[in-house]
């Protein structure tokens, strides 16, 4: 190959190789995005609001009554002290001396006493000092949040993507850090309440994973920002940790409660096994703690209960108490169905029963995936008459043009995600009705349409995308195995005989079909997923077109 006459140079042949970017390189290219700015914009906003909720620039007060002393406590300068009874007369410190002894137990009066030193100390820092320790601060605040952001982005990317769930986040964060500090002065001492309403909340909405992490964030904040020692943080942490990883899925009202419980025997264990390592003495003193933090643990319990429908509506998620209320066939949209759509509703429930066999196999979650094919087509309830499950003796179709009938099936999908927001269904649900036919194609209309263009050539070329569904695609794999079972319970009514052969050729084809028009392609779905769905469903058909011994016919006398 020439170049203005001349062959390039091998340098030159060189020099115009582009390699792929680092991932440096790629992480600083998205960290330029707009909307990755502005959830950093948040973040950094957040972290503004922790330092001053925690008065960074301040030293923590770290003693309270019954703290017991690693090391003797010296003044650090002159101070002075006014009597409790007679403020006039005041009490002089002089720098080192001996305040606290080492391994007794504070009373209230050594407590006010190093009160009045601390503040003291605070009033000789200098500006320069404390914006330093502001600084510093405010720097540990955010390389917590960068290695919390690291996990978000490859663990739990579904945060991020909206932002007003990312800013509820942040705001639940800087409100537990502000609501700690508040409650952990006496008489209350109550920072395990915030926490644990912290780990409570983050478990329910988005995973026990992602509630260790952030609530270990927020209790080392704490810790060092609020004049909170190590041992506090093994209770803070060890209880969160218990309530969180026993609270599962919720499928009754009493279940936080019981969490909450089993966490506030954690509480008080720990209290006495820290206790114990400090060497202070198995005493009231140290049983009333433990028994204090145990208390309000399972305070909490009954608290996260009364609050659960309102962690529910505000992060959008959907618990399975609230799936079994609405997977009630007295809701009112389920009645209207029954009314209108008999056939409808027969398909929905028969659905509904294949797709949550099959999610249960893979690991996801039956029992959202057997609630949302419940209302999968409800909106099929304005033109009943066009679906044929619902039709007698009379088809719409034969009238219209398949391209007037297109329109007509694929409208059902619309009309129901506006049928489920006018009712307030929560927006899963919402999703199964979006996603359920994906963008797959209308085929026998389509089919039609191009027999008839065969037959009429001056009628045009017939366009696939006029006769496909608007999407979106699965996002989930419930949404996936939604859309196979609902494709297969349908296609299983037209085998003439439903032998496990040929239910089983057809779940195969269907889902062969499927994956190659791309259709799991944003849902995570693997192959080896896939295989045990359709495994899942031909058990299920099999089950369902089971055969019957043929009884004698009675005869007449």
């Amino acid at each position: 190959m020439s170049n203005g006459g001349r062959s390039r140079t091998r340098l030159e042949r060189v020099s115009r190789i582009e390699l792929p970017p680092t991932r440096l390189e790629r992480v600083w290219s998205e960290c330029k995005r707009p909307v990755v700015l502005v959830r950093l914009a948040m973040c950094l906003v957040a972290a503004l609001a922790i330092t001053g909720l925690t008065r960074a620039w301040e030293p923590p007060f770290w003693y309270r009554a019954e703290y017991v002393p690693a090391h003797s406590l010296r003044a650090r300068l002159q101070f002075e002290v006014p009597d409790a009874s007679n403020p006039a007369n005041v009490q002089n410190f002089e720098p080192d001396k001996l305040l606290a002894d080492v391994n007794i137990p504070l009373e209230p009066k050594d407590v006010r006493i190093l009160r009045y030193e601390h503040d003291a100390w605070l009033a000789h820092l200098t500006m320069a000092q404390r914006a330093a320790r502001a600084t510093a601060s405010l720097g540990l605040v955010l390389a917590l949040f960068g290695l919390c952001g690291f996990y978000v982005v490859y663990r739990e990317p579904r945060v991020l993507r909206s932002r007003n769930r990312f800013a509820s986040l942040l705001l639940l964060v800087v409100l537990t850090v502000g609501m700690t500090r508040w409650v952990s002065i006496d008489p209350y001492r109550a920072e395990l309440v915030p926490m644990l309403l912290f780990g409570f909340t983050i478990a329910i909405a988005y995973s026990q994973e992602l509630a260790l992490v952030l609530s270990a964030a927020v209790a080392l904040v704490l810790v060092m920002g609020s004049g909170h020692e190590l041992d506090d943080f093994v209770i803070l942490m060890g209880t969160n940790a218990t309530a969180i990883l026993l609270c599962g899925r919720i499928r009754s009202r009493n279940k936080l409660i019981k969490v909450g419980s089993v966490a506030a025997v954690a509480a008080f264990l720990l209290t006495v096994g820290v206790g114990v390592l400090n060497e202070q003495p198995l005493a009231k003193d140290l049983f009333v703690t433990a028994g204090r933090n145990a208390l309000w643990t399972l305070a909490t319990g009954f608290l996260i209960t009364g609050l659960l429908s309102f962690i529910e509506k505000r992060f959008g998620v959907l618990t399975d108490i609230s799936l079994l209320e609405m997977g009630d066939v007295s809701h009112p949209l389920l009645q209207e169905l029954v009314r209108r759509s008999p056939g409808t509703h027969n398909h929905s429930i028969n659905v509904a029963s294949l797709a949550e066999a099959a999610a249960d196999a893979i690991g996801a979650n039956g029992l959202l995936v057997r609630v949302g094919a419940y209302f999968h087509d409800i909106g099929k309830m304005f033109k009943p008459g066009y679906f044929v499950e619902n039709q007698q003796d009379v088809n719409h179709h034969e009238a219209l043009v398949p391209a007037m009938s297109t329109l007509i099936i694929i409208a059902h999908v619309k009309d129901g995600a506006d049928l489920a927001r006018q009712h307030h269904l929560p927006e899963p649900i919402i999703d199964f009705i979006e996603q359920h036919h994906g963008t797959t194609l209308v085929e026998y209309f389509y089919h039609r349409a191009n027999q008839q263009s065969e037959e009429h050539p001056e009628k045009g070329h017939v366009l696939e995308s006029s006769y496909r569904y608007p999407g979106p695609k699965p996002q989930t794999k419930e949404a996936a195995v939604l859309m196979l079972a609902d494709a297969v319970e349908s296609a299983s009514r037209v085998l003439i005989e439903p032998n496990p052969a040929r239910l089983q050729d057809l779940v195969h084809e269907m889902g062969l079909k499927r994956l190659h028009d791309g259709q799991f392609d944003e849902c995570g779905l693997n192959l080896q997923e896939l295989r045990t769905i359709e495994d899942s469903l031909v058990k299920s058909l099999t089950a369902v077109y089971h055969g019957r011994v043929k009884y004698p016919s009675s005869r007449t006398a």
